[in-house]
């Protein structure tokens, strides 16, 4: 089945401190951005790579997927918006086929399985999306005290590619603009505008999002085995 992805690429790295954009760090020598594209580019189903990322990183984003000859004719970038929902939607208005995966540029360690059986549960569902159970427990807490245990087995981390119906996807993004809403996910516009149950399935624990520098030391980890 043919898909389309977006890869989110406007991150700033505020958290890490690096004062630039963190696609472009690098992982073993490696632009953390080039690491994301290399799945999708490989995979011939995806037929449409859309790359967000701000005004100011474009060219230098493209100049480096270019050189890693992971930008061909099936990619195209997109400026990106002020928040991740605002970017997504940008990146909406140029998909071409049914199924959509949005994806955080900063997560390099996705599985050609993984996108397999989530375009595969989309078209049939509506909307999927991979995940991990929690292994901590996890306490609701109001004003610095515990109000109760939430039940570890009902409990997810979610994580990305999400896979929508693409006309799904995008009236709920409509609708979200109208009201003022920001959703943290495409799942939760989902399940706010529509009547879809979103579809979750087994993720890995590797497939982490680089938000912090300790994030870096289990990358580097990760890396030996994803990419040897």
């Amino acid at each position: 089945m043919k898909y389309t992805a977006i890869i989110l690429a406007a991150g700033s790295g505020t958290r890490m401190n690096l004062g630039y954009n963190k696609m472009l760090m690098t992982i073993r020598d490696k632009p953390l951005i080039t690491l994301t594209m290399q799945k999708f580019i490989e995979d011939i189903n995806c037929t449409q790579l859309i790359i967000v990322s701000n005004e100011q990183d474009t060219t230098e984003i493209k100049s480096i997927l270019t050189h890693y000859h992971l930008y061909n004719q099936k990619c195209m970038m997109v400026r990106g918006g002020e928040e991740r929902q605002h970017s997504v939607y940008n990146g909406l208005q140029k998909v071409k086929n049914k199924i959509v995966l949005v994806h955080d540029g900063a997560r390099p360690f996705i599985t050609q399985s993984l996108i397999n059986t989530l375009v595969k549960e989309a078209m049939k569902y509506g909307c999927c999306i991979p995940g991990v159970k929690v292994k901590d427990t996890i306490k609701y807490v109001e004003d610095h005290f515990i109000k109760k245990t939430i039940p570890r087995e009902y409990l997810y981390a979610v994580q990305t590619p999400q896979a929508c119906q693409t006309e799904r996807i995008k009236l709920a993004h409509d609708k979200a603009i109208k009201e003022e809403f920001l959703g943290t996910d495409e799942a939760s516009l989902i399940e706010k505008y529509t009547n879809i149950r979103v579809k979750i399935i087994e993720s890995s624990y590797d497939n982490i999002k680089i938000t912090t520098k300790e994030d870096i030391i289990t990358a580097t980890r990760i890396y030996e085995n994803y990419f040897k």
